[in-house]
């Protein structure tokens, strides 16, 4: 059985040692209202007093309802400091600034907002010596389900090698509401989305994929080629070494 109370323990000092390494005084993190932002909201708040979460909605009318309304009571749940910012407004500009050099494809779309909330995320950081807590899990960084640059980026990341069924897991081991918990896990990032629904596969399947047990063929062709079309993300950026 799993020792919820020990992988607390040593998370809490991961992220500790995390900052005392940088010597920062604090977190920032991107409150989404989903499962992911919640466990690491509530971890980094157990672990540091000085975090905050930033509520960033743009676009999907699920961000400034749903999401926001999810991210705020967890928040209120483990006391955690919550600054909310529209970006909507940037994005707007941002997109019309794109359209003077590039038709923008709808690839392109989608993964503005998470860039542009790394973008601010890091302005805080920048601003108040803090780190940048990572939100992404085992298994969405399997399938590259995450935008390069955007909410793949981070200082630290505690919760990378969980799968989102250990995610969940650890949750309810924490209390966390049940609006993060029963909620379809979507990055929001247009209305109607879901990750299963867009990715063609379940997380159950993902994670089953994962740690070695049964998976019906055809998720298991769409899992292993989401996998190799998405190596660039997990590797760091192709570098020329010179000759030698």
């Amino acid at each position: 059985m799993r020792d919820y109370e020990l992988e607390l323990k040593d998370r809490i000092g991961f992220i500790r040692g995390s900052l005392q390494a940088a010597g920062a005084q604090g977190i920032v993190y991107g409150n989404s209202g989903g499962k992911d932002s919640a466990l690491v909201g509530i971890l980094c708040k157990l672990a540091c007093e000085n975090t905050v979460g930033l509520i960033m909605p743009c676009r999907s009318k699920r961000n400034y309802d749903q999401d926001r309304k999810d991210a705020e009571a967890v928040a209120a749940a483990f006391g955690i400091e919550t600054r909310v910012v529209d970006l909507q407004p940037v994005l707007s500009e941002m997109e019309k600034a794109a359209g003077q050099a590039v038709q923008l494809s709808e690839t392109a779309r989608v993964n503005m907002p998470p860039r542009l909330r790394m973008a601010l995320l890091y302005a805080v950081a920048a601003s108040e010596n803090r780190l940048v807590a990572g939100t992404g899990n085992r298994s969405e960084a399997f399938m590259g389900y995450f935008t390069k640059w955007g909410d793949g980026a981070y200082d630290f990341n505690t919760i990378a090698d969980l799968t989102v069924t250990e995610i969940y897991d650890f949750l309810r081991f924490l209390k966390a509401p049940a609006c993060v918990l029963e909620k379809a896990p979507s990055a929001g990032l247009y209305d109607g989305q879901t990750d299963e629904g867009e990715m063609g596969v379940t997380y159950a399947q993902i994670d089953a994929f994962l740690t070695g047990g049964s998976v019906p063929e055809t998720a298991r062709e769409i899992i292993v080629r989401y996998h190799q079309a998405s190596q660039h993300k997990r590797r760091l950026p192709l570098a020329y070494g010179g000759r030698r």
